[in-house]
């Protein structure tokens, strides 16, 4: 009878030592979805994609992401936009939740420099990241310019480019952007493509 008890006793610490050893690779598995890809919920209190999914979908969803936060997020500006692209230019009304946000607001900073000054086709482009506060890490480094520019017609659209973000830094950010997004590369192509007598650049 002792014996059997004991058998019993022996098989239940078993049993209870192995639900816990499954219980602990459970919670300790790594998750293969990222913390800022994971589908968003009212429930979570969690980084989460910051895009939303529909509350008729049935489960969980991982919405469609515009532009990889691990890569390089390329934008390009245009001082004349084109109609169908109007409302790209247009500062959100609200803290930047998306990189659709981030993009109308760095289109909405950019002021060219006068047309006395500016140069037709004038093209250049600039890297920088952003800090989780919404400011700037660093000065943007010039990584394009139109060839055949005077030094000085550059050094015109630098200053144009960084007061321009200078008048719009801090962004404002929600959490889960600013966390995905801070020390990611952005790269901006800004485009003249205004018409202006275009004086005869010497390098």
């Amino acid at each position: 009878m002792l014996r059997r008890i004991v058998l019993i006793a022996g098989v239940l610490l078993l049993a209870i030592a192995w639900t816990g050893r499954a219980d602990a690779r459970q919670r300790h598995q790594i998750n293969p979805i990222p913390f800022s890809h994971e589908p968003c919920s009212v429930l979570s209190g969690r980084p989460c994609t910051p895009y939303y999914c529909s509350v008729f979908n049935h489960g969980p969803c991982i919405p469609e992401i515009d532009y990889p936060y691990g890569e390089n997020l390329q934008l390009t500006i245009q001082t004349v936009p084109a109609k169908d692209d109007e409302d790209k230019y247009k500062r959100p009304d609200h803290d930047l939740d998306t990189i659709g946000d981030l993009f109308a607001e760095l289109r909405s900073c950019w002021s060219p420099p006068p047309p006395d000054a500016g140069r037709e086709g004038m093209q250049m482009s600039v890297r920088f990241s952003f800090k989780k506060s919404g400011e700037v890490i660093g000065p943007p480094r010039v990584t394009f310019a139109t060839s055949g520019v005077a030094p000085d017609t550059r050094e015109t659209y630098l200053k144009a480019i960084n007061a321009s973000l200078d008048a719009c830094i801090p962004m404002k950010f929600t959490d889960g952007l600013g966390g995905a997004l801070a020390g990611r590369p952005i790269a901006i192509r800004y485009v003249d493509n205004r018409e202006l007598n275009k004086p005869q650049d010497k390098p």
